[in-house]
């Protein structure tokens, strides 16, 4: 088989229909994404059909050759072309041998506890979450409940790239019909609220349509749905609980109905986000602290993981530390964060994006947006005479910013980001100021997180599936205090020309 880097290839020649489109980056630290196109996009695809039969040949020989056996499970979000690139995949993974479960349309979180329910120890899911039409990608693991992470997608990398494939034969094909109630079932089984919750359950028109509103309705919640229909096109904004073009609509629908509370969920269902019942849209790191306040109530002395994107808060909250809860920031990531959530015991694990890991006796470890908001519902049961919005004020304030994410190309967005932890090392080490105030430590486990005397923070970090860098400030002092982090921070980055505009800013 030829391979073509992109560029090299184009849809509509021979040379696209003969060989393997897969291009490098592609292969990102914990999951794979690539911009496959649509009908109207003059962008370049960095993939094709062929480079997708290659990818599922190449993690067929990677879990053979991890010694984990050779059933796997499949599933596809609801894209126009996510169900053929599942088919591609599936095709090249039974000619290295691979034993596939097909369980069809899925969340992400669906098919991680396919791996349980199956008894399956590998899981190959095609979506592209949140990212707009025209990407896809590939989450995959194969030790549950973890997904790959910086070794295992080097290696597929390599194996794919130089075509070193075991190509065994023996595969095998079995579809799992009903799958879809047998999560539903699990999801809910033992949840009733007994406090009469008005919930908005916004999906964006993506995969999670066809499952929150199910799931909400059968713990007790009365339901309004928003854009649960499911359509490819998106017709009205991504689904992506970051976004603010989705809470702003959760907002207003929460206004407008009178709801307690609003929550919005991703296009393949690992994320929760939230918007409380006077129309305030919380940052999910906010929403992690709200629920570490719960679950420590419930379980003292709890360990709970934090990614370095999120709010100060879970070091210095007064009632979580009354609980005697610890906290420990981690690579933002939802690979980096499962895997620390399991290596140190931690009950919960919280990212800012709205990927949320709850271990026994909440969850089995994986991300699961209807699990957070089971949880989220839960909270407020426990709570019946407070509502959302009281929760969100009884936090000590801080003035934080949404996820903001300029552009920066995938071959240059890693040098940017050491360029700018090198900069801000020599401003620590010299004494120099910064944003009017002396760096007092910079955490680098992930990018760098610069942290000055008010206890005001700001991060610089490189996106981990898209061509971007990842920006985000919070100050426990004030609104401007957030501006001058912002703007000290966007000035060491501007020392670098490859890096472009926001996707938004506050």
């Amino acid at each position: 088989m030829t391979f073509k880097i992109v560029g090299e290839t184009k849809p509509n020649t021979f040379a696209f229909e003969t060989s393997a489109l897969v291009k490098p980056t592609g292969f990102r630290e914990y999951d794979a994404r690539w911009w496959f196109g649509h009908p109207g996009s003059d962008k370049a695809p960095e993939l094709n059909l062929i480079g997708v039969q290659a990818l599922g040949m190449g993690l067929g020989t990677l879990i053979h050759r991890l010694g984990v056996g050779p059933d796997i499970v499949v599933g596809h979000d609801f894209r126009s072309y996510s169900m053929s690139i599942k088919l591609a995949l599936t095709a090249g993974l039974m000619a290295a041998g691979a034993r596939v479960k097909d369980i069809g349309l899925a969340l992400s979180p669906m098919a991680y506890f396919a791996q349980f329910a199956l008894d399956t120890p590998s899981v190959a899911m095609v979506t592209a979450s949140h990212n707009e039409n025209g990407w896809t990608g590939v989450k995959m693991g194969a030790a549950r409940p973890l997904t790959f992470g910086p070794d295992e997608m080097s290696a597929l990398k390599k194996i794919v790239l130089e075509g070193d494939f075991d190509l065994i034969g023996g595969g095998a094909y079995e579809f799992v019909p009903d799958f879809r109630k047998t999560y539903l079932d699990d999801l809910t089984k033992g949840h009733r609220i007994s406090r009469k919750l008005k919930v908005v359950a916004a999906c964006g028109n993506g995969t999670a349509g066809a499952f929150a509103p199910e799931a909400l309705e059968r713990i007790g919640c009365e339901v309004i749905p928003l854009d649960v229909e499911l359509d490819h096109s998106f017709p009205h904004y991504n689904p992506n609980p970051e976004d603010m073009h989705m809470l702003h609509a959760i907002r207003d629908k929460v206004l407008e109905t009178g709801a307690d509370v609003g929550l919005g969920f991703d296009g393949d269902g690992d994320r929760c986000g939230v918007v409380d019942n006077e129309g305030n849209e919380i940052f999910a790191d906010k929403v992690g602290v709200m629920l570490a306040r719960d679950i420590s109530a419930i379980h003292p002395n709890s360990v709970f993981v934090a990614d370095v994107k999120s709010t100060g808060l879970f070091a210095t909250d007064p009632v979580l530390r009354r609980n005697g809860a610890k906290t420990d920031y981690w690579k933002t990531g939802h690979s980096y964060m499962k895997r620390r959530v399991t290596e140190i015991g931690a009950i919960a694990g919280f990212e800012k994006s709205g990927h949320y890991f709850f271990n026994p006796p909440i969850g089995r470890g994986y991300d699961d947006g209807l699990v957070t908001a089971i949880a989220i519902c839960e909270m407020l049961d426990r709570n019946p005479g407070r509502s959302m919005a009281d929760l969100y004020r009884d936090l000590p304030l801080t003035h934080g910013t949404p996820t903001m994410s300029p552009h920066c190309p995938d071959e240059l967005k890693y040098g940017v980001v050491d360029r700018v932890v090198a900069d801000f090392a020599a401003m620590k080490q010299s004494g120099a100021t910064f944003a009017g105030q002396k760096i007092t430590d910079l955490i680098t486990v992930n990018g760098v997180r610069v942290v000055a005397e008010d206890g005001t923070w700001g991060l610089v970090r490189a996106s981990s599936n898209k061509p971007e860098i990842v920006v985000v400030v919070e100050s426990p002092v004030s609104s401007e205090r957030r501006r001058e982090m912002f703007n000290g921070l966007d000035a060491v980055l501007r020392r670098s020309p490859e890096v472009g505009a926001y996707n938004q800013t506050f």
